[in-house]
């Protein structure tokens, strides 16, 4: 049985990273914006568009009027299991490392700690001149643009938007931990976006367990991964 194949693996490695994409958050209401026919329209545009470099540049209110729309919706949504066995699972190893796709800041509720966010987080902004990094934790906002404490200029969201590449030295960690990894969990994401899909690629190639958690799994790590088929609130608790 694959379950018990991944618990034999699990059970004697020191080196875990895991790798988290939209399917984990999905599980607790929060919504993708893309998918099945691709893009979500709000307000006559789509979500690709609205959470792009080009309309930060153009249009900043709006910008922050669909991601205020994006907050207040995910502001009631709470960590599932995946989250939590997650977050238990720093403990539980000499070295762990938690990488994630996901702008919503579930994980860190459920107590994971130095999370590497390669997409930023949608709970702070970054300021347009001193690129000095707020926390946003309430919703509604006070005022759009919210303005930097430091230099009262406009904040944009701390994300990584369309056309824009991610936070400096994020991936870079991400791959050093995919390196040393035993055992690598690709969990609610089929990881074919760049460079998020290069991750569990660089551990297989360094000889680690690749394991792959997913309704349908799409083949993430490679034809060696194993793939687990199902929820990961329901597997990863298993796990």
């Amino acid at each position: 049985m694959e379950l018990d194949r991944v618990r034999a693996e699990v059970a004697k490695a020191e080196r875990v990273v895991v790798l988290t994409g939209a399917g984990v958050s999905a599980e607790s209401g929060v919504p993708t914006f893309r998918g099945g026919g691709g893009a979500a329209v709000w307000r006559g545009l789509p979500a690709t568009t609205l959470s792009s470099a080009e309309m930060v540049a153009s249009d900043l209110n709006l910008v922050w009027e669909w991601f205020e729309y994006r907050r207040g919706l995910i502001a009631s949504c709470a960590p599932n299991p995946a989250h939590e066995a997650i977050a238990r699972w720093q403990t539980r190893f000499p070295g762990f490392t938690l990488v994630t796709q996901n702008v919503d800041g579930l994980h860190q509720k459920a107590g994971s700690r130095d999370v590497l966010e390669l997409h930023g987080n949608l709970w702070r902004g970054r300021c347009t001149r001193c690129r000095m990094v707020a926390e946003l934790p309430e919703t509604p906002l006070g005022e759009i643009p919210p303005t930097c404490p430091a230099c009262a200029s406009a904040l944009r969201p701390d994300v990584v938007l369309f056309g824009e590449m991610l936070p400096p030295g994020a991936f870079e960690r991400a791959a050093q931990a995919a390196e040393r990894a035993d055992v690598f969990f690709v969990v609610g994401t089929s990881a074919v976006v760049w460079p998020a899909a290069d991750l569990p690629e660089i551990a297989a190639r360094r000889g680690a367990f690749v394991v792959e958690v997913n309704p349908e799994p799409s083949g993430a790590g490679g034809a060696r991964a194993v793939a687990l088929a199902g929820k990961a609130g329901e597997l990863l608790p298993e796990i």
